[in-house]
C-alpha cells in the first residue's frame, strides 16, 4: 500500500484530506508543521507523495519544498489559500508536481494523487505496459527515438535527458538551463527555445505526427512517452 504523506495544519481540511485518501485505498501520514514533516519524511523515503500546504505555522511551504528537494524526488502537490498565477507558477518552478487551491474537492485531489503517482511508474514498470517511446544511452550520451538513434549536440542531449527524467513533469528555462549548460548564468533563456526548436525538427523527421515536447506558455517546456534505459 502506497503511503502518502500530508503537511497540514487545519485539523478539519486533514481529516477530510485523510478520509478521501484512505477511500481510495492509501496509507496516510499527518504532520501539522512543515519541520516535522520533512523529519518524518527523511526518516520514510519511500513514502509515495506528499501533500503539502504552503502556508504552515513554521514557515513557507515553497521554503519547505526546496529543502526537501535537496534530498528527495518525491511528487509533491501545494495545497493552498492564495490562487495567484504567480504563486502556481513559482510552485511548479521550484519542484512542485501540482497545485491545489482551498476550497477543493477531496474527490479532486485523490484524482490528482492517483494521477501523479502514475506517471511516476519507474521505467521499467512503463516499458512492461508499453513499447519505448524513447530510450536513454547514459553510458554513450545518446537517446533513441521509436527506435532511431538522434543525431544530437551535447547540449541537445542534455536538454532532452534532462525532461526525459521526469516526463510530463514541466521545466522552466531557467531548470533546464541549470541542467543542461555548464555556466548558466552566462547563458540567455532563448538558447532554449532555440534547442527545443532543433529537437523538434529532429523529432519529426522520424514520427512527423508526433510532437512530444508541449510548450506551455508562460511556464517552460514537458516531454511525454515512455522511456528506457540502456
Amino acid at each position: 500500500m502506497q503511503t502518502i504523506l500530508l503537511i497540514e495544519d487545519e485539523s478539519a481540511i486533514a481529516d477530510m484530506v485523510l478520509y478521501a485518501l484512505k477511500s481510495e485505498g492509501f496509507d496516510s501520514e499527518w504532520q501539522r508543521l512543515g519541520r516535522e514533516g520533512i523529519d518524518w519524511l527523511q526518516q520514510h523515503p519511500e513514502t509515495a507523495l506528499l501533500i503539502l500546504d504552503i502556508g504552515l505555522p513554521d514557515g513557507n511551504g515553497f521554503e519547505f519544498c526546496k529543502e526537501i528537494r535537496r534530498f528527495s524526488s518525491i511528487p509533491i502537490i501545494f495545497l493552498t489559500a492564495r490562487n495567484d498565477e504567480v504563486d502556481r507558477i513559482v510552485g511548479l518552478e521550484i519542484g512542485g508536481d501540482d497545485y491545489m487551491g482551498k476550497p477543493f474537492s477531496p474527490r479532486e485531489l485523490t484524482a490528482r494523487v492517483k494521477a501523479i503517482l502514475k506517471r511516476s511508474l519507474p521505467q521499467k514498470d512503463q516499458s512492461a505496459i508499453e513499447p519505448c517511446t524513447f530510450r536513454i544511452d547514459f553510458g554513450r550520451c545518446r537517446i533513441q527515438y521509436h527506435g532511431q538513434w538522434l543525431d544530437l549536440t551535447r547540449y541537445e542531449y542534455q536538454l532532452m535527458k534532462t525532461l526525459l527524467q521526469q516526463p510530463e513533469r514541466i521545466f522552466s528555462r531557467a531548470q533546464i538551463m541549470d541542467q543542461a549548460w555548464n555556466e548558466p548564468e552566462e547563458s540567455l533563456d532563448r538558447v532554449v527555445d532555440t534547442h527545443i526548436k532543433t529537437i523538434r525538427a529532429k523529432l519529426r523527421q522520424i514520427r512527423g505526427e508526433e510532437n512530444p515536447i508541449k510548450t506551455h506558455r508562460g511556464m517552460g517546456y514537458s516531454i511525454s512517452g515512455s522511456v528506457c534505459e540502456s
